[in-house]
């Protein structure tokens, strides 16, 4: 009869209960998954599996847009991905080509594009200068030009949720940011707080322009995803967002809601079915490089308004009829009595 891991004995000599088993096994992937990306963060070269550059106009000049300036912003953008699609396909490159050329379309409408590179972008969808709520959705690693087509699909179900729900009269808008190099998912950067670091300004200039075009009266919400909880994070202290959603987030380089020294209401969820759950919640400098983003946004000692996701996975917070999007949109339109706690 061996003793238990706490030092008792269990009556019986049974041994560990199956959600003792449970628990002891998810704290042994966490330990391995931790040396995994302690060894990966040391050992693999940096300057691994680089993409040749995909040649692309420069960004168009154009100055922060106010209400009077969208339509002219986004016919000079569509020019510049009309203009980058024929330049990839003249490289050779037929994916981005494609990519850039359904971007170009007239029926859609972006505030920034650069298809330089892994590419940037910023998209509207809805009427933005006469939104009265605006979620701005923040990606997360392994979103680029050439993964596009999955983030347009997360913003476009947060927009026609946001819709479905919004009350007679009030307007609304999604805006997806993809003003950042994102990292990979298999790679260096995705264990540590750099590229957000890097982003972190861009998006606080964005919220601030963001706010010049819509008016002081509009409710803006920050959803952000995966490492895109990271940015946002960073970005918190200064970010001119009502709410800040965090979803699917390994954590925001903070130790508390608190500490993002932000005046939003600060949420976040994340469903059973997110393999998040067993990344190490830790934070560790080595070799000047910081690794792990510290305190679980969902639990308690953070401190954040944490509502249902339900049985989410990590990509499934944007699914049409889930109970994680339909409390986004909640909070998107300001309904914070409406959203259902976990």
């Amino acid at each position: 009869m061996g003793p238990e891991r706490d030092g008792t004995t269990r009556a019986g000599g049974t041994g560990p209960s199956p959600s003792e088993r449970r628990r002891e096994r998810r704290g042994r992937g966490r330990r391995v998954l931790l040396a995994a990306l302690v060894a990966a963060a040391v050992v693999i070269p940096l300057s691994a599996a680089a993409r040749p550059e995909i040649p692309a106009p420069a960004p168009a000049a154009l100055a922060p847009p106010t209400a009077a300036t969208l339509a002219r912003a986004y016919a000079a953008n569509r020019a510049d991905a009309a203009a980058a699609a024929r330049m990839a396909a003249a490289h050779g490159d037929r994916h981005r080509a494609c990519a850039d050329r359904s971007l170009a379309s007239p029926s859609r409408h972006f505030l920034t594009f650069d298809g330089r590179g892994s590419g940037r972008a910023t998209e509207v969808l809805g009427d933005l200068a006469r939104a009265d709520h605006v979620a701005v959705l923040v990606p997360g690693s392994d979103t680029s030009l050439d993964t596009y087509g999955r983030f347009h699909r997360a913003a476009a179900a947060l927009y026609d949720e946001l819709v479905r729900r919004a009350p007679a009269h009030d307007r609304v808008a999604v805006v997806a940011w993809l003003g950042y190099d994102t990292p990979g998912t298999v790679s260096t950067t995705v264990t540590t707080t750099g590229r957000a670091e890097q982003a972190a300004p861009g998006l606080r200039a964005f919220s601030r322009e963001l706010r010049d075009v819509v008016g002081e009266g509009t409710h803006i919400t920050a959803v952000c995803h995966s490492y895109g909880s990271v940015v946002c994070g960073r970005a918190a202290a200064g970010l001119d967002v009502d709410d800040l959603a965090l979803v699917g987030s390994p954590g925001t380089g903070a130790g508390s809601a608190a500490a993002l020294r932000t005046r939003a209401r600060v949420w976040a969820a994340r469903g059973s079915d997110d393999w998040v759950a067993d990344v190490p919640h830790v934070s560790a400098d080595l070799f000047d490089t910081t690794i792990g983003f510290g305190t679980d946004p969902v639990s308690r000692a953070f401190g954040a308004r944490v509502f249902d996701a339900a049985d989410a996975g990590h990509s499934g917070y944007f699914t049409p009829g889930s109970t994680a999007l339909a409390n986004l949109a909640r909070i998107a339109l300001g309904e914070t009595s409406e959203v259902t706690r976990a």
